[in-house]
């Protein structure tokens, strides 16, 4: 994957979007990506054909996140309406729909982000300080969790869906249990919001993305920075990160339109993707681990393979 994205090979960009790409979330079948933008839509997309299969009109354009449920069946997004919208892709028959079936109604800022953690449960940040965990189906709060000193613009949920990580405006990135719906560490080393959070595939370590520029690599055994990854342009802050499905490739999108490939073990920066025209606002590598997407405030999307 590196060899290849050092290349720039890249299909042709996802053309759809009105304006700014603002969230962005692959499907478990590494074929679909859900997008998000102040438009007022969510677009799903074949990201084989480069077509748009659904086009989901929102109530609020100000939205700021989404999540693809891992069935593939739902989808969910939320903003500056303060509530976490969750759409049906297929109606009974099996056809598209995109019906909002449950509007998720409790906190009292924005949303940050939402993820699910099946089609029952679905687990949401905001501006409050709060993360909540949901029932879908009943719309009630299963568990609030409250800890942080700023507004919760970030979460990292681990796949066994009873751990996550939470990142805050007051800089610091915090350990969560569900089942004892407690946080169980807090994580410093940022100087300014931390925006994005990515796990690792072995889930001791992760990253993160902050407004200070630098993206920094924890390791929640030692309960500490291990490493951290900054280049000559300091002013740009970091929007967005992801890694490598083997952890030595850090993703990082940032705010000056380039996304830069550091490598993990060294420290070093190997690649620059300067395709964008604007801020890099989102990016994830799919469950394969052979390709990925950024979406930039340049109303575009693109796939990087």
């Amino acid at each position: 994957m590196l060899n290849q994205l050092k290349k720039k090979k890249k299909k042709k960009p996802l053309k759809g979007h009105l304006t700014k790409v603002y969230a962005m979330d692959w499907s478990t079948d590494a074929r679909h990506v859900l997008s998000a933008s102040q438009d007022s839509r969510l677009l799903v997309w074949d990201t084989y054909s480069g077509n748009k299969i659904h086009a989901i009109e929102l109530k609020c354009s100000w939205v700021m996140c989404c999540s693809y449920a891992p069935s593939g069946n739902y989808v969910a997004s939320g903003g500056l309406d303060n509530v976490c919208s969750v759409y049906d892709l297929n109606d009974e028959e099996g056809n598209l729909s995109g019906k909002a079936i449950k509007v998720l109604t409790g906190h009292d800022g924005y949303l940050g982000e939402c993820q699910f953690l099946s089609d029952k449960q679905i687990l949401t940040s905001s501006g409050d300080h709060m993360c909540i965990l949901w029932d879908i189906a009943t719309g009630q709060q299963i568990t609030t969790l409250k800890d942080h000193l700023g507004e919760v613009d970030c979460l990292g949920l681990l796949p066994d869906n009873n751990t996550f990580l939470s990142g805050s405006t007051d800089a610091t990135v915090k350990l969560w249990d569900l089942r004892e719906g407690m946080c169980k560490q807090t994580l410093v080393g940022h100087l300014s919001d931390v925006v994005d959070i990515k796990w690792l595939a072995n889930s001791v370590n992760f990253v993160t993305a902050s407004d200070d520029g630098i993206v920094r690599l924890f390791d929640v055994r030692s309960d500490q920075e291990i490493a951290q990854y900054s280049y000559e342009y300091p002013q740009a802050g970091v929007s967005c990160v992801d890694t490598s499905l083997s952890g030595r490739i850090i993703f990082a999108g940032y705010d000056d339109f380039n996304v830069i490939l550091w490598d993990a073990l060294l420290g070093e920066l190997v690649a620059v993707l300067s395709e964008h025209g604007a801020k890099v606002s989102c990016l994830g590598v799919d469950r394969d681990g052979v390709a990925l997407c950024t979406g930039s405030w340049d109303n575009l999307l693109k796939i990087w393979n």
